[in-house]
C-alpha cells in the first residue's frame, strides 16, 4: 500500500546529514564541554559552532542564542523569565487566543502569580488586528507574545509591525517561530523581536533540542538553577548531540529554503485547489495566501475529523486533526474555535502538512483519497 506522510507540522524525520553529525558526536566527542582538558575542549567548540549556525539562520549574534530542550521550554523561558525579571516595570501581559498551549499555559501560570493578562481575539483567518492590539496596550504593559505562524492553520502574522510598535514603546516582544524557522525567512532584526523560539524536530533535526533568541540587553530570569551553562540562563550539562544536530539542521534548511519553500507552496496550492474544487462544502482554514508553504487545514462540516483521519490512515496517509500536542482531545481545536468556527465544523477538520518527501503524485493520491473518504463518511 502507498504511504504518504503529511504530518510534518507535528514532526519531521531526521535528515541523513544531521544523523551523520549526531553519530560523530556520540562516537568521537563524548567529553563534557565544561571540562578544560583535551576531551572537553573540542566538544565546547562543537557547541559554539552550532551556536554560530543557529544565530546565522535567524540573523542574530551567537551570544544571543541559548539552547533548550525544545520549543515548549524555550517559550516558557522567554515568557516566565522575561515577565518575572521585568515585573518592576509593569505586570500587564498580552497574547492571543490561538497561541500554542506552551504559550497560553505559561501566561495562565503568570496570571496566578499576580500578573494581568489580556488575550486578544483573532479574525476569521487567524490574524491579530493591529487596531485591537493598539487598544490593548497600557502604560504597565511589559511583555507581548504573538506567534509568527500558527501551527494548525498556517496563517503568518504581521510580526514586524507589531514588533515595531513594541520597540517604540519599550515593551518586550516574544514570538514563537517554531513553525516558521526553516520554512520561510526569519530575521530577528527585520521582525523587531526581543525573544524568539525555535526547535529542532520541525526542521529535520532530532526531538529534545531547541533554542531561544534573547536580544542583547534583555533581562530574563532562569527557570532552573544549578550551574553556569548557557550563562546560567539555562543551566545543566548540555545536550551536545542535539545541539550540534540543531545547528546542522538549521544550516541546511536555510541553504535550501528558497527553492524548497517555492516547491512546497506549489504543491500546497494544488492540494487546496483539488480539495476545494472536488469536495462540496469544504472549507479552507487560515489565510488563503498569507500562510506557511507547507500547511493546509480543511474543515468538512458534519464530518467527524478523527474518523476521517482514521479513514485516511487505512489508505496509508498520515494526517492530524490539529496540533500533535492535543490530537487525542475530544474537544474541538481552540485555534479553530478562535477563528470563529462552529463546534461541529471545527470537529470536522484535518491538517495536512507537507515536507521534503512530498511529491506531485502524493498530492494527486491524497486528493483522490480525500474525495473518496469524505463521500464515504457523508453516506
Amino acid at each position: 500500500m502507498r504511504t504518504v506522510y503529511l504530518d510534518h507540522a507535528a514532526t519531521t524525520p531526521v535528515r541523513p546529514e544531521v544523523i551523520d553529525v549526531m553519530v560523530n558526536v556520540l562516537t568521537e566527542a563524548f567529553g563534557n564541554p565544561s571540562s578544560g582538558h583535551q576531551f572537553g575542549r573540542p566538544v565546547r567548540k562543537l557547541i559554539e559552532q552550532a551556536r554560530q549556525q543557529t544565530a546565522q539562520a535567524i540573523n542574530a549574534r551567537p551570544q544571543e542564542v541559548f539552547f533548550t530542550s525544545g520549543g515548549t521550554e524555550a517559550d516558557n523561558l522567554a515568557i516566565l523569565g522575561a515577565a518575572r525579571a521585568n515585573a518592576n516595570r509593569g505586570k500587564h501581559l498580552i497574547t492571543n487566543t490561538i497561541e500554542h498551549h506552551a504559550v497560553l499555559d505559561a501566561f495562565s501560570h503568570l496570571k496566578r502569580e499576580g500578573f494581568e493578562v489580556t488575550v486578544l481575539p483573532v479574525d476569521e483567518y487567524g490574524f491579530v488586528s493591529i487596531e485591537t492590539f493598539l487598544k490593548a496596550l497600557r502604560e504597565d504593559t511589559v511583555l507581548v507574545s504573538i506567534m509568527h505562524a500558527n501551527n494548525e492553520i498556517g496563517t503568518i502574522n504581521p510580526i514586524a509591525e507589531i514588533g515595531c510598535i513594541c520597540r517604540e514603546q519599550g515593551i518586550l516582544f516574544h514570538t514563537d517561530a517554531v513553525q516558521s524557522v526553516g520554512k520561510i525567512p526569519v530575521d530577528v532584526q527585520a521582525l523587531n523581536v526581543d525573544l524568539l523560539t525555535l526547535t529542532g524536530h520541525k526542521i529535520y533535526g532530532p526531538k529534545g533540542v531547541g533554542a531561544l533568541y534573547v536580544r542583547g540587553g534583555v533581562q530574563i530570569a532562569p527557570l532552573v538553577h544549578g550551574g553556569g551553562q548557557e550563562k546560567a540562563i539555562r543551566p545543566g550539562t548540555e545536550n551536545v548531540t542535539g545541539i550540534v544536530a540543531l545547528g546542522k539542521a538549521l544550516e541546511v534548511a536555510v541553504e535550501e529554503l528558497e527553492e524548497e519553500s517555492k516547491r512546497l507552496a506549489g504543491l500546497r496550492d494544488n492540494l487546496i485547489q483539488g480539495v476545494m474544487d472536488g469536495i462540496p462544502n469544504s472549507r479552507l482554514n487560515g489565510h488563503p495566501t498569507e500562510r506557511l508553504p507547507h500547511n493546509v487545514n480543511f474543515s468538512f462540516p458534519g464530518l467527524d475529523g478523527q474518523m476521517l483521519i482514521q479513514q485516511l490512515e487505512r489508505k496509508g496517509i498520515a494526517a492530524s486533526a490539529g496540533s500533535a500536542c492535543t490530537s487525542d482531545s475530544v474537544e474541538p481545536s481552540h485555534v479553530l474555535r478562535g477563528i470563529g468556527l462552529e463546534r461541529g465544523t471545527a470537529l470536522g477538520s484535518v491538517r495536512l502538512s507537507l515536507g521534503k518527501s512530498t511529491t506531485e503524485e502524493d498530492i494527486d493520491y491524497v486528493i483522490a483519497q480525500l474525495k473518496e473518504s469524505v463521500a464515504l463518511l457523508q453516506r
